[in-house]
């Protein structure tokens, strides 16, 4: 389309031209003809010799000049063209390596979020099992506390018992010394043993 449009354009500027360079030399001979005097150009072979001239120069110019003008203003169109292509092909593929960029990128981003939900979890199951450690821990510490103070207990019973024990014999001694009748030291060993008891 382009090319026809060209072609038209480059025959009619060739025609505007011939029409330039034979109206002036139409005109002179005219005016020669009347009346005029010598002009320039005249009616007769050299004029027909000049046309021909003059339509071989424009076919000269035409081949030389024009199609190579053309040709390069096809050339040209053509680069522009597959410019133009190239930088939509160009543009095409930003947009797509966009794209495929941005699909990464949610890809990350999910993958991220995924390996940080799997970190809290595994944080808070850790904390869990640190937490029940602990708390198994303080049982036992308890527990070996209490039977450490039960033990204690038992022994401060026994050696209380002893020295009560001791001290009753004492003065169980003290008393029978002084003679007492065997009531009385009956009394005294039930009540001190009744104590101890307590």
């Amino acid at each position: 389309m382009h090319q026809r449009g060209r072609n038209r354009i480059g025959r009619i500027l060739c025609t505007l031209i011939a029409l330039l360079v034979i109206a002036p030399a139409v005109a002179w001979a005219a005016s020669e003809e009347h009346g005029g005097g010598g002009g320039l150009i005249s009616f007769d072979k050299s004029l027909i010799v000049q046309g021909v001239n003059f339509l071989l120069l424009l076919g000269v110019l035409h081949y030389l000049l024009y199609k190579p003008l053309i040709g390069k203003m096809q050339e040209r169109t053509a680069a522009i063209q597959k410019s133009l292509e190239e930088a939509q092909a160009a543009r095409a593929e930003a947009a797509r390596q966009q794209e495929a960029n941005a699909t990464r990128l949610r890809s990350a981003y999910q993958e991220a979020a995924a390996i940080r939900a799997q970190a809290l979890k595994e944080a808070a199951e850790e904390q869990r099992k640190l937490v029940e450690a602990a708390q198994v821990e303080a049982r036992r510490l308890v527990e070996t506390a209490r039977a450490q103070t039960d033990a204690d207990i038992r022994r401060a019973r026994d050696e209380l018992r002893r020295e009560v024990a001791g001290l009753a014999v004492a003065v169980a001694e003290k008393l029978v010394r002084k003679s007492l009748r065997e009531e009385d030291h009956r009394r005294i060993v039930d009540d001190a043993v009744s104590r101890i008891g307590a």
